[in-house]
């Protein structure tokens, strides 16, 4: 593993027990750290979050996160031993979401459509067999 990533996974623990632990504004409450990903140089952290709650308590999130940036940085500062503690973006993470969203919607065509032809009369011949047997 690469420098970036060690340190990436070390900001990621400490992330989680600043957002979750020390910070007291009820927005950043249903905040999830899911990654963060440093730059070669380390000198900037993107950190990304999923919120669990409407895209109104997401966006109230996010302006949170981004105001408690400088108290995330300096806790950083402290409690890791880097030559410089590196700038904080935080960053919506969506994949979830969008995961979540295709998943619907495959469960929707999945139950909209009818089963294809052969497989409804291969599903009968198979009881029928079933039957003769006991």
């Amino acid at each position: 593993m690469r420098r970036p990533e060690r340190v990436g996974e070390q900001l990621r623990a400490e992330i989680v027990q600043i957002v979750g632990y020390e910070l007291e504004d009820p927005r950043v409450a249903m905040v999830t750290v899911t990654d963060v990903r440093m730059s070669e140089n380390l000198r900037e952290a993107r950190v990304y979050f999923t919120v669990a709650g409407t895209d109104e308590e997401a966006r109230s999130a996010h302006k949170a996160l981004n105001h408690a940036a400088p108290y995330v940085r300096r806790q950083l500062a402290t409690e890791l031993s880097l030559r410089h503690a590196p700038q904080i973006f935080f960053i919506r993470d969506t994949v979830e979401e969008k995961a979540a969203r295709v998943d619907a919607l495959l469960q929707e065509i999945t139950h909209d459509s009818p089963p294809p032809p052969g497989r409804a009369h291969a599903a009968a011949g198979e009881e029928g067999e079933r039957m003769d047997e006991g």
